[in-house]
Order: structure tokens, then sequence, then C-alpha cells
């Protein structure tokens, strides 16, 4: 019988594969092409070697991989055929591709994956992740490795076998006391260990709260300009983010019942609002309170930058002051530590600290044991707030940095007011400035700096950029600010 034309074209790889191995797949690729159809008959074994110059075990290797998957069958004294029906056809035999390529193509994802897919990256894979001014970066160089690694090895050799089995999901239990007794001491937050569960980060304590506390279709208020992070995990579980406006005291409570008055939870971040670093007074903390015990509504106090209060005591969380467990308390270790160590917790009412450790366990069985004792001893032993007191008086002094130098070089051109909380501050452009277009050219600068209109929805801000701090020395800042004021042509005195 004549060698068919696919046999012709075929060429020895020079690789490392063995050549059963490169026949099988291009005899395989022929048959899902439709270059050799069903009931098609294969050359003898004896024939094809020697057409390809090979040993005929190699033939009768792959002939017998391809009849194993399906693809060939044999009949004795017959010779060997393309079975009549391929296992994972990619074309059907017969028709051509440009025809099969014009077929309609199922969707690959679900309405929940493809809106995944099109949500902005917070970074490009591989983009740097300290350029200044990214916000939300502590200052990694001045962070106690060497006795966080001590700690680490101390708990790796005194932990026993059955702690590295599956453990409970709201968190390892040392870790959970020591966390309440520091949120008791710190942020005058009422609870006991088992209303903590620990989660990897915000983001999953965000999720978890819209799919324990609401419906798809319920109304949540969140500040505007605020926290993007917080409105795509509230749109991903089917939740409405309702934008609120902001004023000097914090989320405008009344503005919030008249835009949404059937809204069933309020998402805030009072003691450091995010991005403009506005702390909710006492008066618009009650108020809000008094709303949600009123509505039967939820209130997510995320307690962002709390630690890093740089003029008297930090404020008293708002869950403290909740006497009708409305308030689910968030918070993380990632500005206060170092971000990958993705431990954040929540302290939820008491009510729903089962459902919450249910969620989690069904969502990832847990965390890390070995994360989270050492964690656990780094609190008992007192290093986190050491660190903290450290920590305070340099992010304190780079804000001062930042504040002057912009003065300094920019003067009206970026007005930069300084904070008495948090890693960041903002920096207000002149009112005909394009923050985004700023940040796009500062970005070709190796300067990161993101625009406040980035954060916002509805309630449009004056133009700003959002300016970290703390992982930056008063000549990384000087030098960087200098770059603003080349983008914004600002000539030097």
């Amino acid at each position: 019988m004549s060698l068919p034309l696919t046999f012709t074209a075929l060429e020895w790889a020079d690789s490392r594969q063995p050549k059963f191995r490169q026949l099988y797949e291009h005899i395989r690729r022929a048959i899902l092409d439709g270059q050799l159809k069903a009931g098609e008959q294969l050359p003898p074994s004896r024939t094809l070697a020697r057409e390809l110059k090979v040993s005929r075990t190699t033939v009768l290797q792959a002939y017998e991989h391809l009849a194993a998957e399906g693809y060939l069958s044999g009949q004795a004294g017959a010779g060997t055929f393309v079975s009549e029906q391929v296992p994972d056809q990619l074309i059907r035999p017969g028709v051509p591709a440009a025809k099969a390529a014009a077929s309609p193509t199922p969707p690959l994802l679900s309405k929940r994956g493809a809106a995944i897919s099109q949500l902005p990256a917070s970074r490009a894979p591989g983009s740097p992740n300290l350029l200044p001014f990214r916000p939300g970066v502590p200052a990694l160089w001045d962070f106690p490795f060497q006795q966080w690694f001590r700690l680490m090895s101390r708990q790796s050799k005194s932990l026993g076998f059955e702690a590295f089995g599956y453990g409970d999901a709201a968190g390892y239990r040392s870790l959970r006391r020591a966390i309440a007794a520091y949120l008791r001491q710190s942020r005058g937050v009422r609870c006991e260990p088992e209303q903590v569960i620990i989660v990897n980060g915000i983001q999953q304590a965000l999720g978890l709260a819209c799919q324990l506390l609401l419906d798809p279709g319920d109304g949540a208020w969140i500040e505007d300009p605020g926290y993007n992070g917080a409105r795509e995990a509230m749109r991903l579980t089917g939740v409405r983010p309702i934008a609120v406006p902001l004023d000097a005291e914090g989320l405008l409570v009344k503005a919030g019942q008249e835009i949404a008055p059937d809204a069933k939870l309020a998402y805030v971040t009072p003691s450091h609002q995010y991005p403009l670093g506005v702390v909710m007074s006492l008066a618009r903390r009650l108020e809000l309170l008094e709303w949600a015990a009123r509505h039967n509504a939820w209130i997510l106090e995320d307690d962002y930058d709390s630690e890093y209060r740089y003029s008297g005591k930090p404020l008293a969380a708002l869950q403290g002051i909740d006497h009708n467990n409305r308030v689910v308390y968030l918070g993380t270790f990632s500005k206060v530590l170092f971000p990958a160590l993705r431990l954040g917790y929540m302290v939820v009412p008491p009510a729903l600290a089962e459902p919450f450790r249910l969620a989690k366990d069904y969502t990832d069985r847990g965390n890390s044991i070995l994360e989270q004792a050492t964690l656990a001893a780094f609190l008992e032993e007192g290093q986190l707030e050491r660190h903290l007191r450290r920590m305070r008086l340099l992010y304190q002094e780079r804000q001062e940095a930042l504040v002057y130098w912009s003065e300094k070089l920019l003067g009206q051109a970026l007005r930069v007011n300084p904070s008495d909380t948090g890693l960041h501050a903002v920096g207000w452009l002149e009112k005909d400035r394009d923050d985004r277009r700023v940040a796009e050219l500062l970005r070709q600068h190796e300067v990161i700096a993101s625009p406040v209109s980035g954060y916002t929805q509805e309630f449009r801000q004056a133009p700003g950029l959002v300016l970290g701090y703390a992982p930056y020395g008063e000549e990384a800042i000087r030098g960087a600010l200098e770059k603003v004021a080349e983008v914004l042509e600002v000539r030097g005195e």
C-alpha cells in the first residue's frame, strides 16, 4: 500500500524525546486534525518502519499506545485502522478547519469567573513592589526578621506532631487568645478568643462576611472614595456596593439613608479612612451604630492603619462601643509586620462565631500552623508592641520629610497635609490637573502615586495623589518628589 502523505511530512525532532513518542504524537495530531479519517487503514508496521528508517519496535510501540488510548483499532488479519470514535477529538473528521473555527465557542468561565477576569490587577506580575510612593507597604528592612526566624525555629521544635495535622479552621488557639488580649488592651475591642477567626487577609474576611451576612442583590454602603478591594469583594458575591460620600467626620450616615435606605451593611474604615485619611468622629460613630441597631444592619469595621497614630493613643475601635452586636471587626498584620505573612483576623459577634468557623473550614481548612504559632509567640513576648513603638517614630519622621520636601520642591503644585495616623498621605494637585494623567506620567518615571479619582465611584474629589511613605528614607522621598516636580513642570527656586 502507498504511504499516506501525512507520514511523508514527518520530521524527527532533534530532542531527547524517544522516536516512538514522536511518531505517536504525529499520528495522534493527524487524527485529531482530520488528516487521517475515521476507518482509514494505517500502513503495516514493517512497511512504515522501512519507509521512516526506524526499527519496527518503534512503530509497534507508537501503534500500541494509540490503540490503548482509543485512537486506533486492530482487526486480526486485516490491519490497523483509525477508530470510528476518537476520544478527545478537537475537530470532527471531514469538517474543514475554517468551518470548525467559525462555529460558536462556549464560554470558558462562569459569569462570576468572567467578572473576576475583568478586575484590574493590584500590580502587574513581576512589577517592583517598593517604588515610591506605593501605598500600603511597611518598612520591610526595619522588621526584626532575625528575631522572627528564631521564634519560628523554636516553635517548629516545640510543637507536637498533632499540631501539624488539620487544626481548628478558626485558627491556632494560642494565636486567637493572644490577638483577643492584644485587641482588648490596645484597641478597646470587647471579645473572647472564641470570637476571633484567623483569615488570609482583609480580602478573605470581606468575602466571608458578604457571603454569610448578605444575600445576592442586597445593598451595602461603602465610602466614596474608598477601598476598591471591598467594592469588588461585594460585587463578586452578588452584593450591590452603594457609594456614600464623606465629610471631615467620616461616612455621611444621613446621606446613606437617603441614597439607599434599605441597605443591609456598611463598610467603613473609621480609624484612618482609606484613602483620604479622615478619622470618624465619636458623634458619627454613634450615629452609624444607631442606624445599624435600628435597621438590623451590619457594620464591617476595617481598622486600617489603626496602630500607627502619631498624636496621642490610638482611638478606641467602633466595635468597643457597640452594645447590639452589629459590628464585625477586621484587622490584618500585613502593614504591622510584613505583607507576605498573609495573616489577618475577624472578630465576630458570639452568635456568628460558629457559622464563620464553618465557612472558613469549607473555604480552605485553615491557615498554616507554624506561622500562626510564631505570631502568637511574637505577641505573647511583647515583640509586637516594641516593634510598633519603633515604627511609629520612624514613620512619623518619614511623613515629616514628605511634607517638608513637597512644600520645598512643589509648593502649591502638590499640597501634602500632615496626618495623625497611617502610612500614607494625600498630595492635593491644582484643581485643573487630571490626577490619572499625572499618575500615568509618574509611572513612566518609576514613581507610583495612585490617583484619588481611582478610588471614587459617584462623588468626585479634588485631584490628588495617594503617597505611601513608610518604606522610604528621606533621600528616596526627596528624589521621587523631584521627579514629581519634573512631571508637573514646577521650576525650582
